[in-house]
């Protein structure tokens, strides 16, 4: 039956948002003002694909207890590049997008000579008329289909991002870097004199980095100095009083505004870190040389130091450009590895200064006092097991391991949570004293969405659990913590947790400061990591003028709400380019024990399956309801089971099971797997 429109008097006012679509090529966009979704089936679509911006008609009745409409306007496309499969389709050639949520092969008119059946390519969509294929070019050729390589890069270009750089970026990069070595061949440091004059001395102070074992860009160093005692003050009061600084790479000194490498980082947005590589945001030349704070070498820094005691109470506040000279590379490994030996073995530090042991125990301390004291105003933490992948010579994973998490890593984490919270809130007293005329990039994270919330409140009641609900439906960090606490070490706290990570709002860049709901802070922003963070860098840039008194170009703060935005797409983009990685080769590691069997978690039900988590590598898969034989199995949606309905036998949310892998899809990234 045909959809006909409403007449001009039943007319409701077009609905315009987001589109989103899955993979039966089925629309959806949100009724703000109904709180519903619309369903748009795929022939009122009308060419419109996931993300884009649409404007959408209802129409009469319903389909499944759904409203339904039709998109009457594109106002914005999310994307016109897509990499997929080349397939010979009679006499022509056409792409079959990876992305399942494109629903329609694109047509190449005019493929190139080396474009060839089962080979991947990225193609441009150039028309599309309603009704009719779309027609498009190829841009590059990957590869021959299924190879390491040529996957990997298909992931890096579905989601926008460039595996390598210009020859115009490359040049720039090469000859700022060739500067550098030309002044270390004439003064013995890549940075001039006159520039060292103009910037606080570091270099013979205690300085050291702590990054992972496989890292080739250092954003950040940490330099310790314990001051002369003070009197207490009051009984909560250490004597004790330690100057800490964090120092954070001065990219803005090399990328400049207006340059060729400024736009490329700002296009790019961020760093994109796969399974077996890093896909960064500036060129090597920069990022893991002349802005790397690489040990026993002379680096420009832009630093954030303070005076604390014991128990991380701050007392004075400096933040400024910076000359350093890192003495020492240490891994988290190497770090936990003095501070777990203490003072005695001193002897760890290769012949370096023996002091590096006993600061890396007192930054520790007063890391663990940060934060008690971020958990104390509600700050939640998410911490979930991360994987990790062994891979062969030819990419192909022969191992998964969860990553050890240390204190090392945690004490990294409070002082660059401490640099990025300080230089919030002095930015945002200074804007606040122009009569908020300047413009800041915040990192916010807001309230969580009450529904949504609800819909939390009952997954965790079908596991066993409570979250309290406070006055309007709302929740506290503290109740969050709560509930992590009580669920530790429980076979549902991976399944709850990552519930919870979903209910909650996602983190943005914003000009508009509202706190950051899931760290308890009132101000927040990101300072630390510029090699591998646009938004950082502009932070920086931010921050310098006020320091220096510069006038503010009331263009460049206009741009940089766009720029906020722009990043936080990006953002997203490059996480899904890491999880894509990951399910690849989890399903390349479990395609290799078919038939094999494992221990796992329930972590999901539908009226069609059940998905299960495997406990040692949380690769995930699914047991389609078709093949439970021994009875027929039916949804309980609000017990979050499915239960036979003879036997009454019950499959729950939850539940450890053994299973085992009966088929794996590389290409669509799906496994099937069977209870045993």
């Amino acid at each position: 039956m045909k959809n006909k429109r409403f007449s001009e008097k039943q007319r409701v006012p077009a609905i315009r948002g987001i589109l989103s679509v899955n993979s039966r090529a089925v629309g959806f966009i949100e009724d703000q003002q109904k709180k519903d979704d619309v369903m748009i089936e795929t022939p009122n679509l009308n060419t419109a694909l996931n993300r884009d911006e649409v404007e959408v008609e209802m129409l009469k009745g319903k389909v499944r207890g759904r409203h339904i409409g039709r998109v009457v306007r594109i106002v914005k496309r999310a994307k016109t590049r897509f990499v997929g499969t080349i397939e010979e389709r009679g006499t022509k050639l056409v792409l079959v997008p990876d992305d399942f949520r494109m629903y329609a092969p694109i047509v190449i008119p005019r493929p190139p000579k080396d474009a060839q059946n089962g080979y991947k390519a990225l193609a441009l969509i150039k028309e599309w008329k309603t009704r009719k294929e779309p027609q498009g070019e190829i841009v590059k050729v990957i590869g021959k289909k299924g190879g390491h390589e040529v996957e990997m890069e298909s992931i890096i270009l579905e989601r926008g991002f460039e595996s390598s750089f210009s020859r115009e970026v490359e040049t720039e990069a090469e000859k700022i870097a060739e500067e550098a070595k030309r002044l270390i061949r004439e003064t013995g440091s890549p940075i001039p004199k006159d520039e060292i004059k103009k910037r606080r001395d570091f270099r013979e102070t205690t300085l050291f980095t702590i990054d992972p074992a496989n890292a080739k860009d250092f954003d950040d160093a940490l330099s310790f100095r314990k001051l002369p005692s003070f009197a207490k003050a009051t009984a909560g009061e250490s004597g004790d009083r330690f100057e800490i600084g964090i120092h954070i790479a001065d990219v803005s000194h090399y990328v400049r505004e207006g340059t060729k490498l400024d736009r490329e980082a700002r296009e790019r947005g961020t760093s994109v870190y796969l399974v077996d590589r890093t896909i960064p945001m500036l060129p090597h030349a920069l990022s893991n040389d002349l802005c790397s704070l690489n040990p026993n070498v002379d680096r420009l820094s832009f630093s954030a130091v303070f005076v604390m005691d014991e128990g991380g109470r701050v007392y004075t506040r400096w933040f400024g450009k910076s000359v350093i000279h890192s003495q020492m590379r240490f891994t988290y490994e190497s770090a936990q590895e003095l501070i777990d030996a203490g003072s005695t073995r001193s002897d760890l530090v290769s012949g370096k200064r023996s002091d590096l042991v006993e600061c890396l125990c007192i930054l520790n301390s007063i890391a663990k006092k940060l934060r008690a004291e971020k958990t104390r105003q509600g700050a939640i933490d998410f911490e979930q097991d991360e994987i990790g992948f062994e891979l062969d010579e030819s990419g192909r994973p022969v191992r998964i391991f969860k990553k050890k998490r240390l204190d090392t890593h945690k004490l990294i984490e409070e002082f660059m949570l401490l640099a990025n919270r300080e230089v919030a809130h002095f930015f945002y007293k200074a804007a606040s004293k122009s009569g908020n005329k300047l413009k800041f990039i915040y990192r916010t994270h807001d309230v969580p969405d009450r529904e949504k919330l609800d819909q939390l409140r009952v997954f965790v009641r079908a596991l066993g659990h409570e979250l309290p609900a406070r006055e309007g439906g709302g929740v506290h960090g503290k109740d969050l913590q709560a509930l992590f606490s009580a669920i530790e070490g429980h076979a549902s706290e991976s399944l709850i947790k990552t519930a919870a990570i979903r209910s909650m709002a996602k983190a943005i860049y914003s000009t508009s400061n509202i706190g950051h709901f899931g760290l308890a802070f009132e101000y927040y922003t990101h300072f630390t990591s510029p090699i591998r963070r646009y938004p950082d860098l502009l932070v920086h840039r931010s921050l310098f003028s006020i320091l220096e008194q510069h006038k503010f170009d009331p263009q460049k703060l206009a741009r940089l709400e766009e720029y906020a935005r722009n990043a936080t797409q990006k953002e997203i983009a490059a996480a899904e380019a890491e999880r894509e990685s990951i399910k690849l080769k989890q399903v390349e590691y479990m395609k290799e024990r078919i038939g094999k069997e494992f221990e796992g978690i329930i972590a999901g039900v539908t009226e069609w399956g059940i998905y299960i988590e495997d406990k040692e590598t949380r690769t995930e898969g699914m047991v389609k309801l078709r093949d439970l034989k021994d009875d027929y199995y039916v949804l309980q949606e609000r017990s979050y089971a499915v239960v036979g309905e003879k036997t009454k036998k019950k499959y729950a949310l939850g539940d450890s099971v053994r299973f085992r892998v009966a088929s794996a899809d590389v290409e669509r990234k799906t496994l099937d797997y069977r209870l045993v």
